[in-house]
């Protein structure tokens, strides 16, 4: 018998306003940064990415968590906030604006003791750590994530999840290189390399999610006992 469904695409404009009004049980200062912050159109993850996160962070409770992008410090405070201030967060980013943005955030929700911000180019500072992280979110420049991918699983613990966000740049990845924009050329050319890399690597598990602009999740093929 025929699937229809197969045919039909899932997130329709009427499914994308359903998902992003959902409630998600932030704190209020956390909502009014939030707030600010799409008022303002400073670019933080949306209300659909936010949704999924909090849901994963609060049921896997990592302990350690890395993040490359920091930005506003909105994510990172919403992984303080689904592991009850129980994680350590590691976040790197480069450029001074956005986290001394983020540092004055931390503080005003009392985050500050929880969140580890290390300055500078992540291709620098990744190869220097040695922790083991139960989760890393890639939030950064996109024709980079290929360039700190294998840092990224060397630092991934065995039971780990690896979030890169944004790889689908409105859709247009999949498009012919010929029909981007010469300036959009390197990014698409890189992050086709990141999914081709990421799907054909028997040791890892990936999976695409549909949410903001894509975000793939990766987790390490556990080792089995014959």
């Amino acid at each position: 018998m025929r699937n229809e469904m197969m045919s039909r695409p899932v997130v329709k404009p009427e499914v994308l306003n359903f998902l992003r009004q959902q409630i998600v049980p932030l704190s209020s200062k956390l909502l009014q940064i939030q707030h600010e912050a799409n008022t303002k159109r400073i670019p933080i993850i949306p209300q659909e990415t936010v949704s999924y996160l909090y849901q994963l962070v609060t049921q896997r409770q990592p302990k350690a968590i890395l993040e490359v992008g920091t930005a506003i410090g909105f994510s990172s405070s919403l992984f303080v906030e689904a592991t009850q201030k129980q994680a350590q967060i590691t976040t790197i980013d480069r450029f001074e604006t956005m986290y001394h943005h983020a540092r004055a955030n931390w503080e005003q929700l009392g985050y500050s003791e929880n969140i580890q911000l290390l300055t500078g180019d992540a291709a620098d500072i990744l190869p220097t750590l040695t922790t083991q992280y139960d989760l890393i979110f890639l939030d950064a420049a996109k024709a980079q994530y290929i360039k700190f991918l294998p840092e990224a699983l060397r630092l991934l613990a065995p039971h780990g999840i690896l979030l890169i966000d944004d790889v689908l740049q409105g859709g247009s990845i999949f498009e012919p290189e010929t029909t981007i924009r010469h300036r959009d050329k390197g990014i698409h050319r890189k992050l086709n390399q990141l999914l081709t890399t990421v799907y054909a690597d028997p040791n890892l598990l990936t999976t695409l999610l549909p949410l903001g602009d894509g975000l793939l999740q990766i987790t390490k093929v556990e080792a089995t006992t014959k």
